[in-house]
């Protein structure tokens, strides 16, 4: 669950030592959990609940490093505000 998951991309993050995993129960779409395992390559669930969480850690990191690096805010990951900026000048 650390390291690297079943696809070897190893994005988790360093646990740290005095950390222990706590059981949780959740309410979720099976469907949602099934699409998320096939696109992520996880084995199990609880793999890939943690990489979905390990990924959300690193989308926040890299946002606060691009906007240190810019000297601004910077969410726009997907293009939508550009892409919305177009369908509103035609």
């Amino acid at each position: 669950m650390g390291g690297t998951g079943a696809s070897g991309r190893g994005t988790a993050l360093p646990k740290s030592p005095r950390e222990t995993p706590k059981r949780k129960n959740y309410r979720l779409p099976q469907s949602k959990l099934d699409a998320a395992r096939r696109l992520l390559g996880t084995r199990t669930e609880t793999e890939t609940i943690e990489r979905a969480l390990d990924l959300i850690a690193f989308g926040e990191r890299l946002a606060a490093g691009t906007e240190r690096a810019r000297g601004r805010a910077w969410h726009d990951v997907f293009g939508e505000v550009a892409a919305s900026a177009v369908k509103r000048e035609r």
